[in-house]
């Protein structure tokens, strides 16, 4: 059988990281999660002062910091999901906090964070085989893969399993905050500049909002299977 490339594109909090995930596994390629990476560098951003007092960002100091900023991933036998690594140092569930939400959106961005991720998530897409979830990968980091699959559902319910997710981790969490960060963050990636979130041409819709995660997960390895036996 041969092996593809897979981008899945879609909204916050839709599910994408976890069908992609299950997917991977299921069919022993490569997973990347493109959002982690934006999301480790803002938590890279938060740790070495780079946000003034109002939050915004100091966008010339990031930028003189980028070639500090190494991202990779790592497999975790335990939970058998790969785990994520800033620097050599494991930040899973750092870069999942609430603090980094509702700053990750105006750092991904940015002009200079985009092409700096691109180019690393290209790199790693190169021998095929791979997953790969995110904002912009059917549009701009793999504009030719054999399958595209844009996620999405309604705000209220994305909200919701994030709500789900920080509580099932221990985590603080407030719905109210989440729902206002998921529509902020729909707006911000919708309406940026460079890269905006939107449907490739060729992606399939998924509207997974009253799907369940095996039915969802069971809806892409079919589409997966149309793709590699054509």
């Amino acid at each position: 059988m041969k092996k593809i490339t897979i981008a899945i594109d879609g909204h916050s909090s839709c599910g994408k990281s976890t069908m992609a995930k299950a997917l991977a596994s299921r069919i022993g390629y490569v997973y990347v999660d493109t959002g982690a990476m934006y999301r480790s560098v803002t938590l890279y951003a938060l740790r070495n002062g780079l946000f003034r007092d109002d939050d915004t960002i100091d966008t010339d100091a990031l930028q003189q910091h980028m070639d500090n900023i190494q991202i990779s991933f790592r497999f975790n036998q335990e939970t058998q999901r790969p785990d994520t690594y800033l620097n050599g140092e494991l930040v899973e569930n750092d870069i999942r906090t609430m603090e980094v939400s509702n700053r990750v959106s105006p750092v991904a961005a940015l002009p200079f964070v985009r092409e700096a991720m691109v180019a690393q998530q290209q790199r790693m897409g190169q021998e095929k085989g791979i997953v790969m979830d995110g904002r912009d990968i059917g549009t701009v980091v793999f504009p030719d893969a054999e399958l595209k699959v844009f996620v999405t559902a309604t705000a209220e319910v994305r909200a919701q399993r994030r709500f789900d997710e920080l509580k099932g981790k221990g985590m603080e969490a407030d719905f109210d905050e989440i729902l206002r960060n998921v529509q902020e963050r729909d707006y911000i990636d919708s309406h940026r500049e460079v890269s905006p979130l939107r449907q490739a041409d060729d992606a399939l819709l998924l509207d997974n909002s009253h799907m369940t995660i095996p039915e969802q997960n069971e809806w892409l390895y079919e589409r997966y299977l149309e793709r590699t036996t054509e």
